[in-house]
């Protein structure tokens, strides 16, 4: 049995870092199951994550080496994406879902994976040469077209973790300051244009009670106001499992998806948040150190990537939930209910895994020496 568990070429640590998190999850459900039985139906979608984690752990994935392959994937994903717009379900005003019976699925959530393998496909082969400004325009073309199909739903949200996930590579891959500067400009830019031609008057909303969070307070600011007094409320030790008022009396929208974060803090406090924090850390720390055991430079990128992933889901989910930035819908990674999202983490885990399996020893050390300086700025 343990010559089986050591073949799978498992990362336990990364592993096992992800249960409490999940754990803390299903808690912050069952203490309001009287609303829906959110915890039960998670349980089962965390047993179909765990089982697509473990079976993708087991494939080579040096086919994704291919441009074939990888453009295959990504074009079928677009192809969802475009599917979406006749066949999808509308669902808080954003037709963003397919329906199959009592199932559901999100494609903009594994278009966000697709974004991560494509881009390392690209910059593994280009990163010396990043310094061109022709291969950010062509990295940032390819990644503007889910970026495009997935804000027109509308989900913007999605699409800034699109965003988030292209920046945050090639700022990796390496790029200078004045082209860094220029893709600021032309982000200033894009947001021009979404503002006045893609937006809905909601999103505006959004980012007006962002930058005025307490002039509308029954308004377009209820639910940034109810998540800040629920993190508020939990003080240092929590209110106690099942005692988080904002949540229970339904003060809270959204407390097992958007604001579960609030709805967790209200509940455990200030400690229960800090270990939260922890485990998503050393989550990344396994990541990254996964990935620059990759035996070439698109496992290392894929790696990097990934972190950055899950870096822009945690990072925008806390940052609404504390007020911080303006709400997007974006689910907290192993916490939030649902399934497509926690499908295609696990998946990401998994594949990163698969990678795992025929990694290096140690990386060449130009290359892992590279990766932390750009990592350290």
């Amino acid at each position: 049995m343990i010559n089986f568990f050591r073949s799978l070429r498992i990362d336990w640590i990364l592993l096992a870092s992800t249960v409490p998190l999940m754990i803390a999850g299903l808690l912050t459900m069952s203490s309001f199951s009287g609303q829906g039985a959110f915890a039960e139906k998670q349980i089962v979608w965390i047993l179909v994550s765990l089982a697509v984690f473990f079976a993708l752990s087991l494939v080579d994935f040096r086919f994704l080496r291919s441009t074939w392959a990888i453009m295959a994937v990504f074009l079928f994903g677009c192809f969802l994406l475009l599917a979406i717009f006749f066949l999808g379900k509308v669902s808080h005003g954003a037709q963003s879902w397919f329906s199959f019976g009592g199932f559901a699925f999100q494609p903009s959530d594994p278009m966000k994976l697709v974004t991560v393998l494509l881009l390392a496909k690209y910059f593994s082969r280009r990163h010396i040469e990043i310094a061109n400004i022709r291969h950010i325009i062509l990295s940032g073309a390819y990644s503007f077209i889910p970026f495009a199909l997935i804000a027109i739903q509308p989900d913007f949200g999605s699409a800034m973790i699109i965003f988030f996930i292209w920046l945050g590579m090639v700022l990796v891959s390496g790029i200078s300051k004045k082209h860094l500067l220029l893709v600021f400009s032309l982000g200033a830019i894009a947001f021009g244009v979404l503002w006045g031609f893609v937006f809905q008057d909601y999103q505006r909303a959004r980012i007006m009670t962002f930058l005025h969070p307490t002039e509308d307070r029954r308004g377009a600011g209820y639910n940034i106001d109810q998540s800040m007094v629920a993190v508020g409320s939990g003080q240092v030790l929590g209110k106690g499992l099942g005692q988080g008022t904002q949540s229970r009396l339904n003060f809270l929208p959204e407390y097992q998806t958007d604001f579960v974060f609030a709805a967790f803090a209200e509940e455990w406090g200030f400690i229960g948040v800090l270990l939260v924090f922890l485990f998503f850390g050393i989550l990344l720390w396994r990541i990254l150190a996964n990935s620059l055991l990759g035996e070439t430079n698109f496992e290392t990128l894929y790696g990097a990537g990934l972190a950055i992933y899950f870096m822009a889901h945690f990072a925008v989910n806390v940052g609404m939930n504390i007020g911080l930035l303006p709400v997007t819908g974006i689910t907290l990674p192993f916490l939030s209910y649902g399934g497509s999202h926690l499908l295609t983490e696990f998946a990401g885990l998994g594949i990163l895994m698969g990678m795992r399996r025929y990694s290096r020893a140690a990386h060449r050390n130009d290359t892992k020496n590279e990766f932390w300086q750009v990592l350290a700025g």
